[in-house]
């Protein structure tokens, strides 16, 4: 079934008697929608910049939206995520790391549309950039399969992508949002990173570690990815912020994965984030690529001519 999706706003920019810009929405629609948005990494922008870039989003009607959404023995829940996508998404890139169930046979029945790849290592981080790498819309957004994320909340990392942002982070501690699935030690350590990155980065994030996110993809340079595991959300966060990109956070309520175990663990990918953080910290530099390629991956390539 599709869901109906909830209007997207473009918003404009206007200078009142006083010189101070203010905005206004003109959502496709017709009826006005907040983009609700909260600017995190406080960087300054003259008006002329932020102006362009309003009135150059608010020149195009229609951008184009991929999701990417990486599996792993997803078959209970991925149909429920791929029925409520909404219809302003042009594009679902499902990047598989060879499950061993019927994730891909039943989201290919549920989406013919659906473009699905193999990723050629392990993990969550390689999944997303080789999900990345071959999306052709203007925004991309990151969801997972496992219902915990609701596709009907994309619009509000649409929105404001529409509006002159280059990175929308979902964030549980907002108003409007929260978590169900939290356990002690999980929120005990996302409010520990999230003061650490705030501290060691200037930066006044509400969340680090959750997977709902968005970004124009001519960004996709810039944030210079490298993550193999969980940390591709902490490295997305850090990135933007090093690049001095316009970063938004957006209200966003987490449930419980609607089946099956997490592929999480809280010390073991704790650890992950803390050593991101660490080193992002410590080196300027962009961070090599160097992808470990399975032999199931090998065989799926086409081989060498010889």
């Amino acid at each position: 079934m599709d869901a109906t999706s909830p209007d997207i706003a473009v918003e404009t920019a206007t200078l009142d008697p006083g010189g101070r810009t203010g905005h206004l929405s003109f959502p496709l629609n017709g009826r006005a929608r907040s983009a609700g948005v909260l600017a995190t990494n406080g960087h300054s922008h003259s008006h002329n910049h932020v102006l362009g870039r309003l009135q150059a989003g608010a020149q195009t009607t229609r951008r184009t939206v991929s999701v990417i959404i990486p599996t792993l023995n997803e078959q209970e829940n991925i149909g429920w995520v791929l029925e409520r996508m909404p219809s302003t998404v042009d594009e679902i890139i499902l990047v598989d790391g060879y499950s061993t169930d019927r994730t891909v046979e039943i989201a290919s029945a549920v989406r013919p549309d659906i473009v699905v790849m193999k990723q050629a290592s392990r993990g969550k981080g390689e999944a997303l950039r080789a999900g990345f790498r071959v999306a052709t819309s203007d925004f991309i957004v990151m969801i997972d399969a496992d219902g915990s994320m609701d596709p009907d909340e994309i619009h509000r990392y649409v929105t404001p992508l529409m509006n002159g942002y280059d990175v929308v982070k979902g964030s549980r501690f907002l108003a409007g949002g929260g978590s169900t699935d939290l356990t002690p030690i999980r929120r005990f350590g996302s409010k520990a990173f999230v003061r650490m990155t705030n501290v060691l980065f200037l930066v006044r994030f509400t969340d680090l570690c959750y997977g709902f996110c968005s970004f124009r993809r001519e960004c996709l340079k810039s944030l210079a990815l490298t993550a193999h595991g969980f940390e591709i959300e902490t490295e997305i966060a850090v990135h933007a912020a090093k690049a001095e990109l316009r970063i938004a956070e957006v209200p966003s309520m987490e449930r419980d994965r609607r089946s099956g175990v997490s592929k999480l663990h809280a010390f073991r990918d704790g650890k992950r984030v803390l050593r991101t953080l660490i080193r992002e910290r410590l080196s300027s530099r962009n961070r090599p690529v160097v992808d470990p390629i399975s032999e199931r991956a090998l065989s799926d390539w086409l081989p060498a001519e010889t």
